[in-house]
């Protein structure tokens, strides 16, 4: 039966497809026509979930007191592990009652902060190109998105400076993320500095996304906003156990900061969710509490792939700096090629599947972002992307 006669929310028709699940539709095409595909698209890691972390679940999963309903604010001893976390990384104290909050992944905290904050027509900042949980979830509340575009002249840092005064005073909330998805952009500790007195003086809020926190090479460290006086107080950081500890599906993460945003969140969520499984919980806690052993290993793992595909792409003609950070590259199209048509080439090609930049927001336009998600002989029996530059 067909219901013309039910229209969905404005909100709704608003959205464009989101870029992943269309990917999704054109890669099941791809594999119908026999195309043995290296999908580096989505920011999936590849691998197991490691072991003492399944274990932990398995264990979990056979204690009946896990079964119920947990509590909405998160169990107290994942709380805790969060803030030890925190604690061990950053020097930072955090209360495990009232300033950490479980997720069901950082991408519903995200979104679910936008619902909780942003009444329609609010001015929100948001950079571009940006994961694009950061514009979605403002433009689903009804919210003015004010767009900040990065530059790579400017090493995709906001240029705080160029926000015009009258859209600083009326702005409510700023979004940002480094190191950053999908440039791989890392932020010097100045600069959180200077964000945090930009936010005091302009009463906005600052919603951080530190995905990447644990995916940093060759020394490089990267910097949590709580690590910076005053960031607590105006802000809140969001986190996932999908990457570094390959959980992707595993669906949790959790925010921390500021208790007064955190409970506003929290109380939206008691009205949308139970919270996140308790067995989940405790492999998230278990995972928090790897040796860095394991991290290093996680690190070498990306670094390794990182830097096979940096020399690969060199033999075709691109000169893509080293990154610091994350788990991909963030790559320029060839000159006169719009990335949606140079990823679609890429794939027809052959059958290696990246992520078009324009995904991320207008001014990711003319840029490819390659996921470091298969190993490095898997990418050695690939044909490439010479063919298409």
């Amino acid at each position: 039966m067909n219901l013309d006669w039910i229209s969905p929310a404005e909100r709704l028709k608003s959205l464009p497809p989101y870029v992943f699940a269309r990917l999704d539709e054109l890669k099941a095409r791809a594999r119908e026509q026999g195309l043995d595909l290296i999908d580096l698209g989505m920011g999936n890691p590849d691998g197991a979930t490691p072991q003492p972390v399944v274990e932990a679940a398995i264990g979990a999963l056979q204690n009946p007191a896990h079964h119920g309903y947990p509590p909405f604010e998160g169990t107290a001893s994942f709380r805790s592990a969060i803030t030890s976390w925190y604690k061990r990384r950053y020097e930072v104290e955090l209360d495990p009652d009232s300033e950490a909050l479980p997720l069901l992944g950082s991408k519903e905290g995200l979104g679910h902060l936008a619902l909780a904050y942003i009444n329609p027509g609010d001015l929100i900042l948001v950079p571009s190109p940006a994961y694009p949980a950061h514009f979605r979830g403002p433009a689903i509340a009804g919210g003015e998105v004010h767009t900040l575009v990065l530059k790579a002249e400017n090493d995709w840092l906001i240029d705080l400076a160029a926000i015009p005064e009258d859209v600083a005073k009326l702005a409510k909330i700023l979004y940002f993320n480094y190191p950053s998805n999908p440039t791989c952009a890392t932020a010097p500790r100045e600069f959180f500095t200077e964000i945090v007195a930009f936010a005091r003086r302009h009463e906005i809020l600052l919603v951080h996304d530190l995905a990447y926190a644990e995916l940093a090479f060759d020394g490089y460290q990267p910097t949590s906003l709580l690590e910076i006086p005053g960031g607590k107080e105006i802000g809140v950081e969001f986190h996932t156990m999908s990457k570094t500890y390959n959980m992707a599906g595993w669906r949790i993460g959790f925010v921390v900061g500021n208790s007064q945003i955190i409970q506003g969140l929290r109380t939206l969520k008691t009205n949308l969710d139970y919270g996140v499984f308790a067995a989940l919980q405790v492999a998230a806690e278990t995972a928090l509490g790897l040796p860095d052993s394991y991290l290093e290993e996680v690190r070498e793992r990306y670094r390794t792939r990182r830097d096979f595909l940096i020399q690969g792409l060199a033999e075709l003609g691109w000169d893509v700096p080293k990154t610091k950070a994350t788990m991909y590259l963030w790559v320029p199209c060839p000159p006169g090629v719009g990335s949606t048509d140079f990823a679609l080439d890429v794939l027809q090609r052959t059958g290696v599947v990246v992520t078009p930049g324009n995904a991320f927001g207008a001014a990711g336009e003319g840029y490819v972002r390659i996921s470091l998600i298969a190993e490095c002989d898997r990418l050695g029996g690939s044909p490439g992307t010479a063919q298409t530059s």
